[in-house]
């Protein structure tokens, strides 16, 4: 009972209705204005996993989830299990409900992330052929169709033709009879032909008289000709009628034989609908997901910028106020929170805001918090709040209020035998009895009676709350419950903080500071006579007054620190953006030389392609004859051209001539700073210098002068190199026909004979070919270079020469 109470006094048929407005379906709006509160975390979390994987879905698609054409069948499920036989447009609601329902699945099935949907869709059977058999039989209009059977398209067919009849022998009597009839005009009565006939010539069109126009001018007769067909058109209209009831009693059979599988597949749509809802207030609500905590694992409550889900609706729909959030952080070992301040200020607010977050968060919805939305899961949410006074029940406001009170203790005893129940003897015997999971809101509590007699119950109640509930949140103007704190840890205080300038609350909740009294001073404010407030102050007393005055200094130092915080996060968002803005320019930056890098290592490759294919143009012609003198050196000039032309052009060397001493400036290359020198260089040439606030030892490689001069290097003296014979300048190496050797299909044997004749006569370079083979040829040859004393060295070949197919043997 007292768990409806709750949700009555929270206005949470309220929240359910705002809910179904976000349904797309009949069934999703009745689950939702019927929402129920799990029983279990487990299937709470279950709800809140559809929830995230709707909105992941929702946002990820432009469509999200479609539910068009998926219709409440369930009374006519029930009709068919009862043998009923259902009427075309049922049939058809059941039609168009499985194909809503297959396009669904499609849906899921084609994203990937979505594991607790794809589960919930896993074993949904749509019964295509059913459809199809509908469709086949039954229109658009909710009419059986022509092609349902062979005897129904041959009855209408008789139809048409009967008809047809009925209408040209009517057309004949209207010409053969036109100054009878009022209007040459065919209708029916019933269904039988009739013509509009004047009343004083009803003779002249002998008939049946099936109706009479108001005036009494016109009779509407058949005439005694097409009755017989008319009687007809009757029989063969019972016969469509039969045939019809029949066909669709061969299509309510086949739905009643899948009735639990249909069923099943309402439940499925419902769930995804109402996950879908869900969703989608969610989004409107600009609500984050929870994650239940455990506040055994010393894990705070974190509710920031909490808003009241009502207010914003109201704001939203109804041109209400703006909603003012609360931040509601709540440390682990607290049990008993207390709130105090002035009425109107938010208390009230403030507990329904809280409970509503905590029944959202069980049913699968966001909380309308900014991230991270940490709560915990509790079993019960108890709740007094609102004046329960009753002239009917005798009940006073205090009355009220105990009634209700003494209906939460009684829940929370209940819900703790049951959890001691469930643990062995040895646990109880082992442990204390287990508290209750509950959360305790009371709104005034101990108000409605004496001051002093209500101060001591409301400690009393508190204290046995803190021991027997997992959270209570009271709110009081009862001064002696603020010094709770002081005297047990698990107390905490709040306050709503309240404007004395303007005379009005603000809405906010201010922690670790108690409320204080705001009656005087308003009532000054007001205008009430100053010595009536003077007299009121010396009654409280002077120590109430210093306490308000210390609450006050407490509030102000609370307004500067946050004002402080404010404008640190001010900073670190900026500083946030810049990093951001700093890190895209690097970023482009870094692409950009990338990009050149790519473009220069392309341009360099063109180059070298370009020299040696000219080089190659050179050998060519050498080639073609026999080589002479001003052949190679024309050769040589064309390389010193290609060589000019494609080599990087040298950068021209810095000044070279400054050297640092102790006192001068120079500049450090790699930081691009201003520097001082502390010492002189060192053999190494290595020195001291300060830049700043810092020292550091560099090279004179490493600094230059401020007006970009180089240091001298510093020279080492090293042993004198022994003298090297500079080999004359000659003509660069040609492969002709003359220095090249062919050694394929010789032995090895063979090959040394050939080659010693070679490198006798040689006087440049010697291009031998063996060829690759099995290598044993090509190693012979290596071998009888290497030690040949003629030989200096030998080298393969280059690709386009051979590779190492050939081999360049240098002579001395």
């Amino acid at each position: 009972m007292i768990q409806s109470e709750t949700l009555e006094l929270l206005e949470w048929h309220r929240l359910c209705q705002h809910l179904s407005t976000f349904a797309a379906t009949k069934l999703g709006a009745i689950a939702s204005l019927h929402l129920k509160i799990p029983a279990s975390q487990a299937a709470s979390q279950q709800l809140l996993a559809q929830t995230k994987e709707v909105y992941q879905l929702e946002t990820r698609t432009t469509i999200g989830l479609s539910f068009e054409g998926i219709q409440d069948i369930g009374d006519s499920l029930e009709r068919a299990e009862r043998s009923g036989i259902l009427a075309g447009d049922e049939l058809l609601a059941i039609a168009t409900t499985l194909a809503g329902t297959r396009n669904l699945r499609r849906v899921i099935d084609n994203q990937e992330d979505l594991p607790t949907l794809a589960a919930l869709v896993a074993d949904l059977r749509t019964y295509p052929e059913l459809e199809q058999e509908i469709h086949r039989c039954i229109d658009e209009r909710g009419q059986v169709t022509d092609r349902a059977s062979l005897k129904l398209g041959e009855i209408r067919t008789d139809l048409r033709k009967i008809r047809s009849q009925i209408t040209k022998k009517l057309q004949n009597i209207l010409q053969a009879k036109s100054g009878a009839v009022q209007e040459q005009l065919i209708t029916q009565r019933g269904d039988r032909y009739v013509i509009p006939v004047k009343a004083p010539q009803k003779d002249a069109i002998p008939g049946i008289v099936h109706d009479t126009s108001t005036s009494g001018a016109t009779l509407y007769v058949e005439p005694n000709s097409i009755v017989p067909f008319g009687n007809q058109l009757r029989q063969t209209i019972r016969k469509e009628q039969t045939e019809e009831e029949a066909i669709r009693r061969t299509l309510t059979q086949q739905v009643a034989a899948v009735k639990p599988d249909l069923e099943r597949l309402l439940a499925i749509v419902t769930t995804l609908d109402l996950a879908t809802a869900r969703a989608r207030y969610s989004f409107w609500l600009g609500a984050n997901p929870p994650r239940f905590i455990n506040r055994e694992d010393n894990e705070m409550i974190t509710l920031r910028q909490l808003r009241h889900p009502l207010l914003v609706w109201q704001q939203q729909h109804e041109q209400g106020q703006a909603v003012v959030p609360v931040d509601l952080l709540i440390s682990p070992h607290l049990r008993v929170v207390t709130i105090t301040g002035p009425n109107t200020g938010g208390k009230t607010v403030t507990l329904k805001t809280l409970a509503l977050a905590v029944l959202m968060a069980k049913v699968g919805l966001f909380v309308p918090a900014r991230e991270p939305v940490e709560i915990p899961w509790f079993d019960q949410v108890l709740a007094d709040i609102g004046d329960e006074q009753s002239l009917q029940q005798s009940l006073s406001t205090f009355s009220g209020h105990i009634r209700r009170i003494s209906r939460i203790l009684n829940a929370l005893d209940h819900e703790e035998q049951s959890e001691n129940a469930a643990l062995s003897p040895a646990c109880t015997d082992a442990i204390h009895r287990v508290s209750s999971n509950a959360l305790v809101l009371l709104d005034e509590v101990g108000a409605g009676t004496d001051p002093v007699e209500g101060s001591a119950l409301a400690i009393a109640l508190l204290q046995y709350l803190a021991n027997h509930a997992q959270l209570t949140i009271a709110t009081t103007h009862f001064g002696e419950l603020k010094a709770l704190k002081y005297e047990d840890e698990r107390f905490e205080n709040a306050s709503v903080e309240f404007d004395e300038s303007t005379l009005s609350p603000t809405y906010r909740l201010l922690w670790g500071i108690p409320g204080r009294s705001n009656a005087l001073t308003i009532a000054r404010r007001l205008g009430l006579k100053p010595e009536v407030v003077t007299q009121a102050k010396t009654q409280v007393g002077g120590a109430t007054d210093e306490v308000n005055q210390v609450i006050a200094g407490l509030e102000a130092q609370r307004r500067r620190q946050e004002t402080k915080a404010a404008e640190a996060q001010s900073l670190l968002q900026q500083a946030e953006r810049l990093y951001k803005e700093v890190s895209a320019k690097s970023d482009a930056l870094q692409e950009r030389e990338k990009a050149l890098r790519a473009d220069q290592e392309v341009a360099v490759q063109r180059a070298i392609a370009q020299a040696k294919s000219e080089i190659a143009q050179v050998i060519r012609r050498l080639q073609k004859g026999t080589p002479k003198a001003q052949d190679a050196q024309q050769a040589t000039d064309a390389l010193n051209q290609i060589s000019h032309k494609y080599q990087p052009k040298v950068a021209p060397k810095p000044k070279v001539g400054f050297m640092p001493k102790v006192g001068d400036r120079v500049r450090i290359s790699q930081f691009g700073q201003t520097a001082d020198v502390l010492t002189a260089p060192d053999a190494d040439g290595e020195f001291s210098v300060r830049f700043g606030i810092m020292k550091m030892t560099v090279k004179l490689e490493d600094i230059e002068s401020l007006d970009g001069q180089k240091p001298e290097p510093v020279v080492k003296p090293k042993p004198a190199p022994a003298p090297v014979t500079q080999p004359e300048e000659s003509a660069p190496a040609i492969r002709t026909s003359r220095n090249t050797v062919d050694l394929r299909g010789n032995r090895v044997a063979d090959a040394e004979i050939i080659l010693d004749k070679a490198i006798s006569e040689a006087i440049g370079p010697l291009w031998i070919i063996h060829g690759h083979g099995t290598g044993k040829l090509r190693q012979g040859v290596h071998a009888y270079l290497h030690q040949h004393p003629r030989v200096s060295h030998h080298e393969p070949a280059a690709q386009a020469d051979g590779g190492s197919g050939v081999t360049i043997a240098h002579i001395k």
